[in-house]
């Protein structure tokens, strides 16, 4: 998971908010400035270099180097691994979802299985998909916001945004918001949308698949947030529209998406036993990386032509998630209106640095189109889907202006000097 009025159809209404560092952005005066849904803030760009396309945003207020976000998970789990995220220049980092009591997360090992491109059990080809039956952060919570303060000190103009998930629990939320916001992270991501593990205690996708309380739950953390709020949807849903359109209402600045997909990665047909596989058994888990691709990008441009649609005007963001391992993968999710790129399994697989090969692929893609800055071309794609029915017409119309042209010219004064030689072949029949 969102101004994009192009020059070349640049898509209006998905911008996020205003152009302030994270320093310049002050918690307590936030409400002072913004309306009730906080919307206000402008998305924009730096000018592009002159030698380089600008890869830099600034999006609900926060200034970024390049549109690359570390995805809530492994990759931003403690602080050692945030900090080479920021060193090798990511754009932003959301560190694992974190909840009040990190007693009651007790993950297991293995937990995680890979799909290959060949046959089952193939060790050799390439990996295409990935699963995990990882729950949240196991840390606990003060040695989490501890860690957080201190990256917010040693890097106060990286953007730092904290995924938080808590029970059904009104007061809950807000202390967890209010202790999580005295570390001085630059916004939150909310984690409606993990889709295994506790969903007994209404957490993760058990509020995501259910739009009334999504709403009452977004109602409590935007009365409470003094950050841009961000709602991260689940795609294991039948239309993702609907809970975005919900958080958006209820007052986030956002929306992620897509988080993983409720899967069962495999059986190994030696054993007969499933993947990933715990003493012997297994349960449904998060299906990631790049097989997954395309439906993100689907449920991507759901939402960013729902958001156009209802909420023009209006500035909203959109951050993109789900099998991106290039920067050309990235520019798919860019063209279809998000603000940001999410990467998490990717760096699971490549490593940190792998930021460098995105950035300069990205820019690759808009040298190849002369595209300056990422507003240039962020949500031109979108004006090419249609339904089936308007293509069945454009392609029936489409089919008679060729018959037309090949039928030759009507009249004589339709000769012309330098087309003569196609215009008489336009009407020979053999």
């Amino acid at each position: 998971m969102a101004s994009m009025s192009f020059a070349l159809t640049r898509f209006s209404g998905l911008s996020a908010k205003t152009s302030l560092s994270s320093a310049d952005f002050d918690p307590s005066s936030r409400r002072n400035f913004l309306p009730p849904t906080r919307v206000g803030l402008k998305i924009s760009s730096s000018s592009a270099a002159e030698s380089e396309p600008d890869l830099s945003v600034t999006v609900n207020g926060l200034k970024m180097p390049n549109p690359f976000v570390i995805g809530s998970g492994p990759p931003g789990t403690n602080y050692t691994v945030m900090k080479r995220a920021f060193d090798e220049g990511w754009g932003a980092v959301i560190a694992k979802t974190v909840s009040l009591d990190a007693a009651k997360v007790i993950n297991v090992t293995p937990r995680y299985a890979r799909l290959r491109a060949g046959s089952n059990g193939s060790a050799k080809t390439d990996v295409i998909g990935w699963q995990n039956i990882e729950l949240i952060s196991d840390r606990p919570l003060e040695t989490m916001l501890k860690e957080f303060k201190q990256l917010k000190e040693e890097y106060p103009d990286r953007i730092l945004i904290a995924s938080i998930m808590e029970e059904y629990n009104k007061a809950g939320w807000e202390e967890l918001i209010d202790r999580v916001e005295q570390t001085g992270v630059d916004a939150l991501e909310i984690n409606f949308s993990c889709p295994h593990g506790m969903p007994e205690r209404r957490m993760g996708a058990a509020v995501g698949q259910d739009c009334a309380l999504l709403d009452e739950i977004c109602g409590w953390i935007n009365a409470k947030a003094t950050v841009p709020v961000w709602a991260k949807m689940t795609p294991n849903i039948t239309d993702i529209t609907e809970p975005a359109r919900v958080s958006l209402k209820s007052g986030c600045e956002g929306v992620s998406a897509i988080n993983t997909i409720m899967s069962v990665m495999g059986v190994d047909l030696k054993t007969l036993r499933p993947e990933p596989c715990v003493e012997g058994y297994s349960t449904p888990g998060g299906y990631s990386y790049k097989a997954v691709r395309p439906i993100a990008l689907a449920k991507v441009m759901n939402i960013a032509k729902m958001m156009k649609s209802e909420f023009s005007g209006k500035d909203y963001s959109l951050s993109g998630i789900g099998g991106v391992e290039t920067g050309y993968n990235a520019a798919e999710f860019i063209l279809l209106g998000s603000n940001t790129v999410q990467v998490c399994t990717g760096v699971m697989v490549h490593g940190y640095g792998h930021v460098k090969t995105l950035c300069a692929e990205l820019q690759d893609f808009m040298k190849q189109h002369n595209f300056s800055t990422i507003e240039d071309f962020r949500g031109h794609s979108l004006q090419y889907f249609t339904t089936h029915t308007d293509l069945v017409k454009r392609q029936k119309e489409a089919i008679e202006q060729r018959k037309a042209e090949k039928r030759g010219l009507k009249s004589d004064k339709d000769w012309t000097g330098d087309g003569f030689v196609k215009e008489t072949e336009s009407m020979v029949s053999n």
